[in-house]
C-alpha cells in the first residue's frame, strides 16, 4: 500500500521500459512467452518494484513500453499475478510500439511515433529492472526546486490559447529551467554488490552559488538530496571510456571543460540507476537527433557537454527547440491576448531562493510592453520584428536547462538502490530483501515497503523435522518441504517442492520448480518449472525454466540451459550444459541495447 502523501505533480508521468533482457538470457530466451520484466526477486514480479515506488511518490500516470511479442504476456500478468494485481488503482497501461524491436535503443525508442504521442509533459523514465528505497517524492521535488516551472505541459498551455500546444510554449525552458535530474549510485563495497559488476565513468561540478537550492542544514532527508545535487558534465560507460582511452593514449580533457568549471569530481565505480527525470523538451531533444541510440550515453552524455562545450548545443538543435523558429516567436508576440501577457511573466526573476535578473539567452522582446500588448501589427511590421528576433538570436547565448545529478550514498546504511540485470545480482538483490523483517514481525508502519506480509506464507507445508533459518529465508505460497531438509538464506518460489534430505545455501528457486532428494544446492539460481534429479551437487549453476538436471549431476559454474535444434555431444536431447567459460562467452555475445 503506498504512504498517503500528495501528488507533487499533477501533470507528471512515468515511463518503465520492459526491454527482452539479453543480460539474463538463461531465463529470458522466450520473451513472447516470460519477458525480463516477470523475472521474480524475492518472490515479487520485476516490474512490481518500480511500479510501486511510482505509486508510492504519487505518480498514477504510468505506461509500460515493451515490444508487441512481450505485450501478452505482460498484460495477462497485469490481471492475474497477485502482486501486481493489489497495486493501486488506476493500473498501468500497456505501449507496444509496432517499430519496437528486441534490439532497439533507448533513445532510439523515444522517437517512435507511438512514444512521441504517449508524452504529453513532463515525465520520469525509469528502467524495469529497478529497485529502489529512496524516497521518489524526494527526487521529485528536488528537481521541482531546482528546474520546474509553472504551466506545467505544452498540453496545458495548447488548450488555454485555444490551439494546438508547440515547445516553444513552454516559457521555462527558454529561461534555462525545466531541464533534466539523474541518479548514480555506487557498486562496490555494498551487501548486494557482485564481483565483475558494471560500472559507469561520471563527472560532475557543484552547482554555482545562485544556482543552489537553499537548503541548510543538510540533514537527513528530502533535503539531503537537494543539497548534494550537482551538475553532469560528462557520463558514459566505462567499457567506452577505456576504448576511447587506447585509441587517444590517455584520458583527455577539454580545455573548455576545465575554463568553466574549476572543480570536477571524476567517478569511476558509480552506475547510472536510469532513473530520469525529464522535462517535457526531451521529447522533442530524442526525436530531432536521430543519431541518439542510448539515452545513458547518447542523450544525458551530449547533453551533459552542452554546458560546457560551445557551439554543441546549436549543433544537437536546442536553439531550435527552446526558443522556436523566428516565426513562431513573431506570431506569438503578435497574437498575445490580455489572458496570454500573465504566462509571459518572468517568474524565475522573481524569485527569493535564487538570483534574479534576465540571462544572457532569455528572451529580451518578451519583457518589453511594446511587444507584449501589440495586437494590431500591420505586415511589414511584423516582418521587422522576426528579422529583428533572429537576429537577437545569432548575437545571444543559448541558455540551455542543466543536466543534474544526484550521486547516491556509498554509506552501508543509505537506501539500496540497483539495476538487476545480471544472474549475479539477481540472487545477491533476492537474498537481501529475504533479510528485511515481514510485516507481521515489526507491523506495517515500521516495515520496509519491500518487506512481505509473512517469512514463511504457508507454515503447514513445512515439515517437522526441517532446519529453515527463518531471518534469511523467504518462501512463498504452497511450498511443501519434506523432512530431514535444511535451508539457510535461500528464496523459494510458489509452488515448489523439496523433496526429504535437500540442502539449500543462498538458493533461490523459482515458482514450481522440484529438487530432488538429498541434492546439494549452493548459490545456485534455478528457474521456474526446472527439476533437479535427486543427489545432485551444484554450486553457482543456473538452471533453465522448464529443464530437467539428470540425477547425481555434480557440476560448478554452469549454465543449465535448453537450445533447440543444436544437438549435444551425448545426444541427448532434452537440453545441455555451458561450462563457465563458455557460458561467459555465450553472454558476451548479446548486447543488451535495449532497456
Amino acid at each position: 500500500m503506498p504512504h498517503s502523501v500528495p501528488i507533487p505533480y499533477s501533470g507528471f508521468q512515468a515511463l518503465i521500459l520492459c526491454g527482452p533482457g539479453v543480460s539474463l538470457n538463461t531465463f529470458t530466451s522466450n520473451p513472447e512467452e516470460f519477458p525480463k520484466c516477470l523475472i521474480p526477486i524475492a518472490n515479487r514480479p520485476m516490474v512490481w518494484y518500480p511500479l510501486d515506488w511510482c505509486y508510492r511518490m504519487g505518480i498514477t500516470n504510468i505506461t509500460l513500453i515493451t515490444p508487441p511479442t512481450s505485450k501478452a504476456p505482460l498484460e495477462a500478468a497485469l490481471s492475474q499475478n497477485p502482486h501486481l494485481t493489489s497495486l493501486p488503482a488506476p493500473s498501468p497501461s500497456v505501449l507496444a510500439p509496432s517499430d519496437l524491436t528486441l534490439t532497439t535503443g533507448t533513445a532510439e525508442l523515444l522517437r517512435l511515433p507511438e512514444v512521441q504521442s504517449a508524452i504529453k509533459s513532463d515525465f520520469i523514465l525509469l528502467p524495469c529492472d529497478l529497485i529502489c528505497d529512496i524516497p521518489g517524492e524526494s527526487l521529485l521535488e528536488a528537481w521541482m526546486v531546482s528546474q520546474a516551472a509553472l504551466s506545467g505541459s505544452a498540453e496545458e498551455q495548447g488548450a488555454k490559447r485555444g490551439s494546438s500546444a508547440k515547445l516553444s510554449d513552454l516559457r521555462g525552458e527558454r529561461a534555462g529551467r525545466r531541464g533534466g535530474l539523474g541518479v548514480w549510485y555506487q557498486t562496490r563495497d555494498r551487501e548486494e554488490s557482485v564481483k565483475g559488476e558494471v560500472a559507469d565513468f561520471v563527472a560532475t561540478a557543484p552547482l554555482d552559488q545562485d544556482e543552489a537550492p537553499v537548503v541548510y542544514p543538510p540533514v537527513d532527508g528530502h533535503g539531503s538530496i537537494r543539497y548534494n545535487l550537482s551538475k553532469l558534465v560528462y557520463a558514459m560507460p566505462m567499457d567506452s571510456l577505456k576504448e576511447k582511452m587506447e585509441e587517444d593514449k590517455g584520458l583527455l580533457i577539454r580545455h573548455s571543460l576545465v575554463n568553466k568549471h574549476a572543480r570536477v569530481k571524476l567517478l569511476t565505480t558509480y552506475r547510472d540507476a536510469h532513473i530520469y527525470i525529464f522535462g517535457y523538451m526531451v521529447k522533442e531533444f530524442a526525436r530531432r537527433n536521430e543519431k541518439f541510440q542510448s539515452i545513458s550515453e547518447d542523450l544525458v552524455g551530449w547533453w551533459a557537454k552542452t554546458e560546457w562545450q560551445e557551439g554543441l548545443g546549436e549543433k544537437l538543435g536546442l536553439r531550435e527547440i527552446l526558443e522556436g523558429s523566428s516565426d513562431d516567436l513573431a506570431n506569438d508576440n503578435a497574437s498575445h491576448d490580455g489572458d496570454a501577457v500573465e504566462d509571459e511573466v518572468d517568474l524565475q526573476a522573481m524569485s527569493t531562493t535564487k538570483a534574479g535578473g534576465c540571462g544572457d539567452g532569455e528572451d529580451k522582446f518578451s519583457k518589453q510592453p511594446q511587444f507584449a500588448s501589440r495586437v494590431n501589427m500591420t505586415a511589414s511590421e511584423a516582418d521587422l520584428e522576426s528579422a529583428a528576433v533572429a537576429q537577437s538570436k545569432k548575437q545571444s547565448k543559448l541558455n540551455i536547462p542543466p543536466m543534474l545529478s544526484y550521486i547516491h550514498s556509498s554509506l552501508p546504511s543509505a537506501p539500496m538502490v540497483r539495476r538487476v540485470d545480471s544472474s549475479a545480482l539477481l540472487l545477491s538483490v533476492s537474498l537481501k530483501l529475504a533479510k528485511l523483517e515481514s510485516i507481521e514481525e515489526v507491523g506495517r508502519p515500521s516495515s520496509s515497503p519491500f518487506a512481505h506480509a509473512a517469512k514463511i506464507a504457508y507454515p503447514a507445508g513445512i515439515a517437522q523435522r526441517c532446519t529453515v533459518t527463518k531471518h534469511d529465508c523467504l518462501i512463498a505460497e504452497n511450498v511443501t518441504v519434506e523432512e530431514k531438509c535444511v535451508i539457510k538464506e535461500t528464496v523459494i518460489g510458489a509452488n515448489c517442492h523439496i523433496e526429504s534430505g535437500a540442502r539449500l545455501t543462498r538458493c533461490l528457486i523459482m515458482d514450481g520448480a522440484v529438487v530432488g532428494a538429498r541434492c546439494q544446492l549452493t548459490g545456485c539460481i534455478v528457474g521456474r518449472r526446472s527439476k533437479i534429479g535427486r543427489e545432485c551437487v551444484l554450486k553457482d549453476c543456473e538452471v533453465q525454466d522448464g529443464n530437467a538436471v539428470p540425477d547425481e549431476t555434480d557440476a560448478k559454474n554452469e549454465k543449465f540451459m535448453v537450445f533447440e535444434g543444436l544437438d549435444t555431444e551425448d545426444g541427448d536431447e532434452d537440453g545441455m550444459s555451458l561450462d563457465g567459460d563458455n557460458a561467459n562467452k555465450f553472454d558476451e555475445g548479446g548486447v543488451d541495447l535495449g532497456f
